[in-house]
């Protein structure tokens, strides 16, 4: 088995090679000067299992040409199995037509996954699970949901919090968090009325002093999140804290939480946490490496992953 590390999360890649003791291979993904892409992988991958570590995170135009360009350079050079182990996969969002004329660029994406020589797809909390059928190649769809559990548990003991949906779509992910800890589940009821912008409607169920955890898959704008979090306070929550998969925190989105009602927002190192966010006090980062080292190992056995959640 080798593990090739793109440019996109490099320490994500170390932790995970760290964790499986083994080196990554050695690969140069350099730039010419006009910004074009060059891949060289400088060992022999005839007839091995690799694993390419590569979220396309922002700029995601930029890493998904890397991840293509790598996946290609290791067909031609005859390794046996390819897995793309994308733990943020860009462009999910796109997952269907939302207009006339519109792109389904995650269908696009996927082609282009699977036609550069991807053999198999590992990916974390996909923002909506119809996009595994998008794959003509087996896709293993991981959850974050055991590492948010474990730091829960470890922070609240035996204080059962209220999980909290931010909006209608997110259920089934807050639903299988709240059954885990044996907790009371509320949804948040929303009217978008346009991209990025949110407005929240209503709370279904009773928040009223209790402290509250929200779970999302992405953080984007953080739009929703601190206007949930208002909603939730106004409504008599004693606490407020969030727990997202991807935090992608574009634009103005940490002032924003760091000016909002939220205690504080814990996210994964799916994508390279910016300065930003390092230096901000509400943010937390949680490692998915061993999650994902178990994955790779597991999927290089022979061996079930989906035991892994059980």
């Amino acid at each position: 088995m080798k593990v090739v590390a793109c440019n996109s999360n490099r320490p994500l890649a170390e932790a995970i090679s760290a964790y499986m003791n083994i080196g990554l291979t050695n690969a140069s993904i350099r730039r010419f000067s006009d910004m074009e892409i060059f891949v060289e992988i400088q060992e022999n991958v005839r007839g091995e299992d690799v694993f390419v570590v590569q979220p396309t995170s922002y700029p995601a135009n930029d890493n998904l040409m890397e991840l293509l360009i790598t996946l290609d350079a290791l067909r031609r050079g005859s390794a046996r199995r390819i897995t793309a182990v994308m733990p943020y996969f860009g462009y999910a969002r796109q997952d269907r037509k939302t207009g006339p004329r519109t792109p389904i660029s995650a269908k696009l994406v996927a082609n282009l996954i699977t036609q550069a020589g991807a053999n198999r797809v590992v990916t974390l909390d996909l923002h909506s699970g119809q996009i595994q059928g998008f794959f003509d190649i087996p896709l293993d769809n991981l959850y974050a949901a055991p590492v948010f559990v474990k730091d829960i548990k470890a922070r609240l003991g035996k204080e059962r919090p209220m999980i909290v949906s931010p909006d209608v779509g997110g259920v089934v992910r807050a639903r299988t968090l709240a059954s885990r800890l044996d907790a009371d589940l509320a949804i948040i009821d929303k009217r978008r009325e346009r991209a990025g912008v949110s407005e929240v409607m209503n709370i279904i169920g009773d928040v009223s002093g209790r402290d509250c955890i929200m779970v999302d898959d992405i953080v984007d704008s953080a739009g929703t999140l601190c206007n949930a979090a208002q909603a939730l306070i106004n409504a008599g929550a004693n606490s407020v804290q969030a727990y997202v998969t991807h935090g992608v925190l574009s634009g103005g989105a940490v002032a924003r939480v760091s000016a909002s009602p939220l205690e504080s927002m814990v996210i994964t190192d799916s994508i390279l946490p910016t300065e930003a966010v390092r230096l901000s006090e509400k943010f937390r980062a949680l490692s998915i490496a061993p999650l994902m080292a178990e994955a790779i190992t597991r999927i290089s056995e022979e061996r079930s992953v989906s035991s892994l959640f059980d």
